[in-house]
């Protein structure tokens, strides 16, 4: 390389750099990704001497389509699901009947619970938010714990281990390692059991010292809150056992189609042939999709049915919603996706993939991966994207990587789920702002705490891979 050469670099590496602060700051003030994910990518070009228009239409728009493709079935079936869920009553009753069982003497964990059981049986994140809200509230209000402590506590319930590390669960984070490892939801079951384990209990540690603290200070529930919820007996909340259906059954049935079924059903003679024309090695990701997407389907129709009288009425209200909210999700998160590809097209990009991809530790990809997710997650701002970029860039590479040393491409999944749910959860991570948003409180009241649980879900990724080397388990 020239020094000329040497000097474009940098300077590309400095528009890298300046388009990703903006990017994260123009989020955290509320301006919309969709729109201004494509600019800033634009102007990372420019700094690298590339040409504005042909970068938008050759390189961004396929990437944002291209993501589009793979991953809408999971936005758009996820976020009826969850809707439905809401509507029937279904999410509700299970949250209630969580926090009544458990009382006021356990309030954090009730909220950590409730909001676990909905997530891991494929409720969208942000509908968690919603259904667990005003129970958290109420039961901390007449705990008299602070309510600035209600974002960290729902967090560490949705956005930790039910989202990423238990083996199963159907978010869209622990879905997208399938399509580049050929693997299934139940990738590496000790590592993710263990990791979830972790999150759980250390994350309760802290929650509940973090609680015994301010109520030695004395500090209550605190006065003057905005979004104070009005709980109302709901005469036609289902029963929780009766609610708990469609999340059991999405698991359940994932988890035939993806052991059992698929695996002895071979069709890749016929989708590799015209009019499908997909590749050989893609097949097995692409079936263990499809298992998804039917087991959705399937929550959703029981969603329906365990409650009629809830839902009347209400059935188009849910389809749309969720049809809705799911198209703004995921272009919010496939622009952050073609915002991410540009970035890597550039020849200053190189250098920073380099030093990602030269992490090494003991001759394993799995703490390259581990840093190479967190990072990208971050700068998005998003689990999904960040990991959909650096599995994009370097999964092929992490793969051979493992082919050769002889690692389970599982792990590989593993480290990638849990990584995406690392260092996301930064201020201007969109679940982030809804929660807050929700809550009526601001970053400068609770963000604390979630950066906290952040850290943990980070830290927890890299111990995993440390007692991985040593005691070889996956």
């Amino acid at each position: 390389m020239t020094e000329c050469d040497g000097g474009e670099t940098h300077v590309g590496v400095v528009g890298i750099l300046l388009a990703l602060g903006l990017l994260m700051f123009l989020a955290y003030r509320g301006f919309s990704v969709i729109f201004f994910a494509p600019v800033l990518a634009i102007l990372a070009a420019v700094f690298s001497g590339l040409s504005i228009l042909p970068t938008y239409t050759e390189i961004f728009l396929p990437s944002l389509a291209n993501y589009v493709k793979v991953y809408f079935p999971f936005f758009l079936l996820g976020a009826v699901f969850g809707k439905v869920m809401d509507e029937s009553g279904a999410a509700r009753s299970i949250a209630r009947a969580i926090v009544n069982k458990l009382g006021v003497k356990r309030a954090m964990l009730s909220v950590v619970l409730s909001a676990a059981v909905l997530t891991y049986g494929g409720v969208s994140l942000f509908v968690v938010a919603f259904a667990v809200y005003p129970f958290a509230a109420s039961i901390f209000k007449e705990a008299d714990i602070p309510k600035r402590l209600v974002p960290a506590t729902i967090a560490l319930g949705a956005f930790t281990f039910t989202m990423d590390a238990l083996p199963g669960t159907p978010q869209i984070q622990n879905s997208i390692p399938m399509k580049f490892f050929n693997t299934d939801l139940y990738a590496a079951p000790v590592f993710g059991t263990l990791g979830a384990i972790m999150i759980l209990v250390i994350g309760m540690f802290y929650l509940e010292r973090r609680r015994k603290s301010a109520q030695a200070k004395g500090e209550g529930y605190g006065l003057g809150h905005t979004n104070e919820p009005e709980i109302q007996e709901d005469r036609y909340l289902p029963n929780p056992w009766l609610s708990a259906v469609p999340l059991l059954a999405v698991l359940v049935v994932t988890f035939v189609l993806q052991k059992f079924i698929f695996p002895n059903w071979d069709v890749t003679a016929e989708v590799t042939q015209p009019p499908y024309n997909m590749l050989p090695d893609g097949v097995v990701g692409t079936q263990n999709n499809w298992a998804l997407m039917v087991a959705l389907v399937v929550g959703i129709l029981l969603a329906f049915v365990i409650n009629p009288r809830g839902i009347k009425g209400n059935v188009a209200k849910a389809i749309n919603l969720g049809a809705i909210g799911s198209l703004l999700a995921v272009l919010n998160t496939a622009s952050e996706v073609g915002f991410g590809n540009v970035i890597k097209s550039l020849p200053g990009f190189q250098s920073i993939g380099s030093s990602l991809t030269g992490i090494n530790s003991g001759g394993s990809p799995l703490l390259s991966e581990a840093v190479t997710v967190n990072v990208l997650s971050g700068v998005t701002g998003s689990a999904s994207g960040g990991m959909s970029i650096a599995l994009d860039t370097f999964g092929e590479y992490y793969l051979n990587w493992a082919d050769r040393i002889g690692m389970n491409p599982e792990l590989l999944h593993r480290v990638a789920s849990m990584s995406s749910g690392g260092m996301d959860t930064l201020p201007h991570n969109g679940a982030v702002i809804t929660l807050l948003g929700i809550a009526g409180l601001t970053h400068k009241q609770s963000y604390k705490d979630i950066f906290a649980i952040t850290l943990l879900k980070a830290g927890t990724v890299f111990t995993l891979i440390l007692l991985q080397s040593v005691f070889n388990f996956v």
